[in-house]
């Protein structure tokens, strides 16, 4: 794989071509491996460890840009780790916060990394997740089928696939991005890129299908028309905007069709039924998901330092489902204000930067519409630890910095040229 040139005011890079190489690979590795996380230590953590350490070693710059991303993580971990002084006893309430502290460094990491060599390491990141996504999609689906022996409990969950992930949901959730990323080439590459990544998204839409996950099915959909309507707002040329109606119009047809010849199956049609249903039992009621977050958040007031990680299911009969919430009942009024405030800020930056002209500018669309949708997510389901949502949040403000010499002096040629790959 060849990169060409970056046109516009991207600084000029130096280091070696066989340097460049090694970490355009690893970014490539790291986007894989979010894909298998049902074993801990994942794979993404053993690669996100290694990859740091030779970043590190070789260079990597902090940005003024990324001081806001960096006190709020710190004070979000500082009022989880006050939370949790009562339960240091509990192995599994110190490897929560542990987890979060590590995170919270791959989101740093991360948006150094992609903060330089920009446009290259986009792509390397989006064919990763792609890779990965298809891997973890078939998994799912072989595991549906009961096409690997003795792999039901390991590729399945309450008859719903989830692949190489703990949850359906997760897997769902983890799914958008790569689908994102796979209908852009469609509707927008040559005839063989095109038809490689229409595929991909076959396989990739049916296992959130098979996934059974009411939010991954919401959110494809309307990430999807998002990201479209800003591909159709940002192209240059009417061709352009005729092909991404036509073919989205054609895809819509032939994903309603899929449908269709799904349902005709008893057991899948009577799981879809069930999992369509918006009278699910552990959603109603005082207690339900909805009533436990009116309760938790009257809690939230009176507890300043919180209950503590893992302790919400002491006091109701399941987990938050709701990761604002969860913010505040884990670290109390620190990570509570703390949590959604990085969120608002990631969420304003990104929609000032929807336009900015940059060479990665597709890339971007598809990384921020699929942040959007984990953010609308996250107020029905436990986000915290999802690995690639981090992921998303570190690409997202290591585009920002990257973005920042576009925007000081943005030149005419930077909106026309190509995403800088070849």
């Amino acid at each position: 794989m060849a990169y060409t040139a970056i046109v516009g005011p991207t600084p000029a890079i130096t280091a070696s071509p066989h340097l460049l190489a090694i970490q355009r690979a690893l970014v490539w590795l790291i986007a894989a491996s979010v894909a298998i996380v049902f074993i801990e230590p994942s794979p993404y953590e053993i690669m996100t460890l290694g990859s740091a350490v030779l970043f590190c070693a070789t260079g990597l710059r902090m940005r003024l840009v990324l001081a806001p991303l960096f006190f709020l993580l710190v004070l979000i971990n500082i009022g989880y780790s006050i939370g949790a002084i009562p339960f240091y006893d509990k192995p599994e309430v110190l490897n929560w916060i542990a987890t979060s502290w590590y995170m919270a460094v791959t989101v740093l990491f991360l948006a150094m990394v992609m903060s330089e060599d920009t446009a290259a390491r986009l792509d390397m990141l989006r064919r990763g997740l792609i890779v990965g996504a298809v891997i973890a999609s078939i998994a799912g689906i072989a595991g549906y089928l009961h096409l690997v022996p003795g792999g039901d409990d390991l590729l399945t969950l309450y008859g719903r696939a989830r692949g190489t992930f703990k949850d359906p949901n997760v897997l769902g959730g983890f799914l958008i991005l790569p689908a994102l990323f796979a209908l852009q080439s469609v509707v927008s590459d040559h005839f063989a890129k095109a038809f490689r990544n229409a595929v991909a998204l076959g396989i990739i839409s049916l296992a959130i299908f098979l996934a059974f996950s009411r939010a991954a099915w919401g959110q494809l959909a309307i990430t999807a028309a998002f990201v479209l309507f800003l591909m159709m707002l940002t192209s240059h040329t009417r061709t352009q905007r005729q092909r991404i109606v036509l073919i989205s119009i054609a895809a819509v047809v032939l994903l309603a069709l899929l449908v269709a010849v799904l349902l005709s199956f008893n057991s899948i049609d009577e799981m879809f039924r069930q999992r369509a249903s918006f009278d699910q039992s552990y959603d109603e009621g005082r207690f339900g998901r909805f009533g436990r977050h009116i309760l938790g958040a009257q809690m939230a007031l009176d507890l300043p330092f919180g209950i503590g990680p893992l302790q919400f299911h002491n006091y109701f009969p399941e987990d938050t489902h709701n990761s604002y919430l969860n913010a505040f009942m884990s670290g109390g009024w620190l990570a509570g204000v703390c949590y959604p405030a990085l969120i608002a800020v990631t969420v304003i930056m990104g929609f000032r930067h929807l336009f900015t002209p940059v060479p990665w500018q597709r890339i971007y669309l598809a990384v921020f519409s699929a942040f959007l949708g984990t953010v609308g997510e996250a107020f029905v389901i436990d986000t915290d630890h999802w690995r690639h949502f981090w992921m998303m949040l570190g690409a997202l403000w290591g585009m920002f910095a990257a973005a920042q010499p576009y925007k000081a002096a943005p030149d005419p040629a930077v909106s026309a040229a190509p995403e800088a790959v070849s």
